[in-house]
């Protein structure tokens, strides 16, 4: 039997990845996409050998999703050789998502969360 093409990643590779990916702000509301609860799933994919991010954004709309795919290649670099990202509109994102050190985030910014 064949191993699967997609694994979940090794817990200390998976929490280098996340610390890259919270030096990527959302390019609207200034926190990291992390800490938004726009990241969904980090994996593995052992055929094309890249990092697979399964995310979402605030809206489906948003018109500024090849900046922050630009913010993520340059958050990876040196870290993976190769990355996908797995856009998931189901379930939606909602402010539920956003992490407690987001929520104190966002409050700095002055938004009332």
């Amino acid at each position: 039997m064949s191993a699967p093409s997609i694994s979940p990643l090794d817990p200390e590779f998976k929490e280098q990845a996340i610390e890259a990916l919270k030096n990527v702000s959302d390019p609207e509301l200034g926190v990291n996409i992390y800490d938004l609860g726009l990241i969904y799933d980090l994996a593995y994919d052992h055929v094309n050998e890249a990092l697979v991010i399964s995310m979402t954004l605030t809206s489906a709309g948003c018109p500024l999703t090849d900046v922050i795919e630009s913010d993520i290649a340059e958050a990876l670099d040196g870290l993976v050789t190769a990355f996908r990202i797995n856009w998931v509109w189901m379930p939606p994102w909602t402010p539920q998502r956003i992490t407690d050190d987001g929520r104190d985030m966002m409050r700095a910014l002055g938004f009332s969360i």
